[in-house]
């Protein structure tokens, strides 16, 4: 009798251990594709013409107050003003947007800084995420991308590559 105690609780010891790692696993399967496609979502697309077109219409109506009609940024953008904030930069290839990635761009832009820093920080830069949807946020970043030289380009690509094997 005490064998078939022993074969009970060997069993039900590897359906402890069997059941959650199957579920686990199929969960993993489960989400992998939805991540992929998740990923996939911030991918800039600089030499689509109807996505770049789209991106400027809504960088003219949402972003060129601040950033510039040519992308120019503010005068002195480097520096901050005397209310503590910075001017905002620009997205040609004089300023910085072309050193983050496609998400981080994305992330920035549809949550602002401070959900992407998890603390306050002084800026002017509003979230999007209730103005603009996903598909013209995408836009006007591929927008952006397309008037950057060919090596910056080629830079900021190998940022996307060096993120994604991560």
């Amino acid at each position: 009798m005490s064998l078939n105690f022993k074969s009970f609780i060997k069993i039900r010891f590897l359906l402890a251990i069997f059941i959650p790692t199957f579920l686990l696993f199929f969960g993993i399967i489960i989400y992998m594709p939805k991540d992929k496609n998740a990923q996939a979502a911030y991918i800039l697309n600089p030499d689509n013409h109807d996505i770049v077109e789209l991106g400027k219409s809504v960088y003219v109506q949402n972003c060129a107050s601040c950033h510039g009609v040519k992308l120019e940024g503010q005068k002195d953008w480097m520096l901050r003003l005397p209310d503590g904030l910075m001017p905002a930069p620009p997205h040609d290839e004089t300023g910085h947007t072309w050193h983050h990635s496609d998400k981080y761009l994305f992330m920035i832009t549809k949550y602002g800084i401070e959900d992407i820093v998890g603390q306050k920080y002084a800026n002017n830069m509003p979230a999007y995420k209730n103005i603009l949807s996903d598909k013209e946020i995408i836009a006007v970043l591929s927008y952006i991308k397309s008037t950057w030289p060919n090596e910056v380009k080629k830079i900021h690509d190998q940022i996307n590559d060096r993120e994604k094997s991560m």
